[in-house]
């Protein structure tokens, strides 16, 4: 995978243990691994300018402007401004689901039952909006912050009839994904179930999470020109740093 990732260029590595949140920024010129720990892992993320919190992901424009409907090695991710905040720059898995959502409370209890903190603890039933909401409380956000999501590691296909299907068993134990930050982003991330998963029990996954230094890319860049469109989603990016 990338060679750039060494103990010399390493800022940090956690576990985010199954069910669990977190928020963290992530600065331009440096990347992250996400490694699906024991297989069937989704992790929900949600990312922000974190120079000007109102501009955010946008997965509309993401999706257009790369005449595609999942995400992969190449693309990028951009904002609703027309800049690039992230790029996918390393993937074993080959799709990472865009139009999912995240699972909320009521689906949740729906599903696998209730489990609250008072009588399960840390063995909580714990769904993604809330824990998005929680994350976003500490940042000055809420509510009305909240979009339309990635959800890392899980493929959803639409059929001819536009009914979606979640493929079961499709990312493997190690499977990982690369995010290189083309600006400065807030990282919201919640390792809760998909919302379309059948499994019957409530059963999440831990991720393991790697940041280094990564610097940023020159003109030749393969994210930059896998698309057309991406070359001037670059530009417009790097006139925020000139």
């Amino acid at each position: 995978m990338t060679e750039a990732l060494s103990k010399t260029n390493l800022l940090w590595e956690e576990t985010l243990p199954a069910g669990a949140h977190w928020s963290f920024q992530m600065k331009r010129g440096s990347a992250l691994r996400i490694t699906d720990v024991e297989g069937g892992a989704n992790l929900s993320m949600l990312l922000y300018n974190l120079d000007e919190k109102l501009e955010r992901y946008n997965m509309p424009d993401t999706l257009k402007a790369q005449h595609t409907a999942h995400l992969t090695k190449g693309f990028v991710l951009y904002s609703d401004m027309g800049r690039v905040l992230a790029s996918v720059i390393e993937d074993s898995c080959g799709w990472h689901d865009t139009i999912g959502g995240m699972t909320n409370s009521a689906l949740v209890e729906k599903k696998y039952g209730k489990a609250d903190y008072q009588n399960a603890r840390n063995e909580m039933h714990r769904n993604a909006r809330d824990s998005c909401i929680i994350e976003l409380g500490k940042w000055g956000l809420g509510k009305r912050d909240i979009v339309p999501n990635l959800n890392l590691f899980s493929k959803v296909s639409a059929d001819d009839a536009g009914g979606l299907h979640f493929e079961t068993n499709h990312s493997k134990a190690g499977d990982l994904v690369e995010l290189r930050f083309e600006m400065n982003v807030l990282v919201v991330v919640s390792a809760s179930q998909h919302p379309l998963d059948p499994n019957p029990q409530y059963a999440p996954k831990p991720v393991a999470l790697k940041a280094w230094r990564s610097g940023v890319p020159n003109k030749s860049d393969h994210c930059r020109n896998f698309r057309p469109e991406n070359v001037r989603g670059f530009y417009n990016t790097e006139l925020l740093f000139r």
